[in-house]
């Protein structure tokens, strides 16, 4: 018994009804050749066939004079120093603590690396290795700073400033690293009520507006699971997620403007559904798309750096 089976490149699964035509980049699918030129060097994403150089992975080409790579479509985080990340404890080391950063390989926070409650500023002890596990155990989500990129491309975190530490009464959204913008801030606090920490591993944590951290001076290791969020507080981040999932889906860039413009323009939509719904099951979230895709080219064009802290 045969079976046809029909498949698609990636360049003719492009949904044109979301991407302006004249934006869309050229796609190529592995084992598509690139160039029969000689005189090129090859990259990453790239290998030599019958003297031509061919792509390895789905991606958009990117030259740089007579070098050729490929661009992968969907690829791993790969950290740089300074970049601000949202990272989740996967275990308890000696002197060290294992943080999952969307990356290869599991990225280290060491206990020098962290302040001590009351911002004591003295060497770390046995008493403070101890103690570890009071400080962060598993399964806690942190805000941290990349210090240093090992050679197998392992991160080494930071968290001695006080707006570093970890997070509680949040959502985290997880998108593709390379749909966050790069800007000089990352941590944005919402004029609609909502604080927005927009890591550059593609882990998004949204929660209630967050104050200073240096006011409990306990070195970023408060957790108050106590206390009440307001509905009115929880509606706000929910849309909030929900904008993100769908900036997300048109594959556009984000950062703080294009979350809040999708966010005012969300409130055209009643937000009444079951906590049960995915995102993809929203009743305002087909025609919000295509809303977003609309008007993402111009909230990139005229507000491009633009930051609500």
């Amino acid at each position: 018994m045969t079976q046809n089976v029909y498949i698609r490149l990636a360049s003719q699964r492009v949904d044109n009804t979301i991407v302006a035509a004249s934006n869309i980049p050229r796609l190529y699918t592995p084992g598509e050749i690139i160039t029969c030129m000689s005189g090129f060097m090859r990259g990453h994403g790239t290998y030599m066939e019958e003297d031509a150089l061919t792509a390895s992975v789905a991606g958009v080409v990117e030259q740089v004079n007579k070098l050729i790579s490929v661009r992968p479509i969907k690829n791993r985080y790969n950290g740089e120093v300074g970049d601000v990340i949202v990272g989740r404890i996967t275990e308890v080391q000696q002197k060290r603590w294992k943080v999952d950063t969307n990356s290869r390989l599991d990225s280290v926070l060491l206990l020098s690396s962290v302040n001590l409650p009351g911002g004591e500023l003295r060497r770390r002890s046995v008493e403070d290795e101890h103690m570890m596990r009071k400080y962060l155990k598993e399964g806690d989500l942190i805000s941290a700073e990349v210090q240093k990129v090992y050679d197998d491309g392992s991160l080494s975190l930071y968290t001695r400033s006080l707006k570093y530490g970890k997070l509680c009464q949040g959502v985290l959204v997880k998108v593709f690293p390379s749909l966050v913008k790069r800007c000089k801030n990352h941590f944005h606090n919402l004029p609609c009520g909502a604080s927005i920490i927009i890591g550059n591993n593609g882990f998004i944590w949204i929660c209630p507006t967050i104050n200073d951290r240096g006011e409990d001076g306990l070195g970023g290791f408060t957790e108050n699971l106590k206390e009440v969020v307001p509905r009115a507080d929880r509606e706000v981040i929910a849309r909030l997620r929900n904008c993100v999932l769908a900036l997300a889906s048109c594959k556009m860039m984000l950062f703080d403007t294009s979350i809040l413009y999708s966010f005012e323009e969300s409130l055209k939509y009643e937000q009444g559904c079951d906590p049960g719904y995915s995102s993809k099951t929203l009743p305002w979230r087909q025609p919000f798309l295509y809303i977003v895709a609309e008007n993402g080219a111009d909230v990139d064009k005229h507000k491009k750096g633009t930051c609500h802290t």
